[in-house]
């Protein structure tokens, strides 16, 4: 099943004009994005969650153009900023609140509800940075430097 949030990746796939092709991949791997073919590709047989995480990602990668590299600092960049853009499309602030409450913040049980992967919410968790009774999106140095404050009990 399609859902909005499907679509919306699927756009902006089409947008920055990025192909999505499906085949067989590496054991170890479950997508890849390659910057001078303009052109994501996917495992077959996924389930809906994970391809959606893992599409999100990839497109985390063809957003910031990131091209392959073995320099181990620059390749753990580049995974670690996709997978946040890939959670700060697919997670929504309110929807995660609600059920970090019901799920006592237990990321594997926010990924179901979510419909999302495990490693989406541990990347979006990363994104929050709780000070006293506020929750703040994407802190950044300065006061008022921030994309979203939130109030929390």
């Amino acid at each position: 099943m399609t859902t909005p949030v499907d679509l919306r990746l699927l756009d902006f796939a089409d947008a920055i004009g990025v192909a999505i092709e499906y085949g067989r991949m590496p054991a170890d791997r479950d997508g890849i994005y390659d910057h001078d073919a303009r052109r994501i590709r996917l495992r077959r047989g996924m389930s809906a969650r994970h391809h959606r995480s893992v599409l999100a990602h990839e497109l985390g990668h063809a957003a910031f153009g990131d091209c392959h590299t073995r320099f181990g600092p620059v390749h753990a960049k580049q995974e670690r900023r996709a997978e946040e853009w890939a959670a700060l499309r697919l997670i929504d602030l309110d929807d995660y609140r609600h059920l970090e409450a019901v799920h006592a913040g237990h990321p594997g049980a926010i990924a179901v509800d979510l419909d999302v992967m495990r490693s989406t919410v541990i990347a979006f968790q990363g994104l929050l940075e709780r000070l006293g009774d506020s929750v703040y999106m994407r802190p950044r140095m300065g006061a008022g430097m921030w994309e979203r404050r939130e109030g929390v009990s």
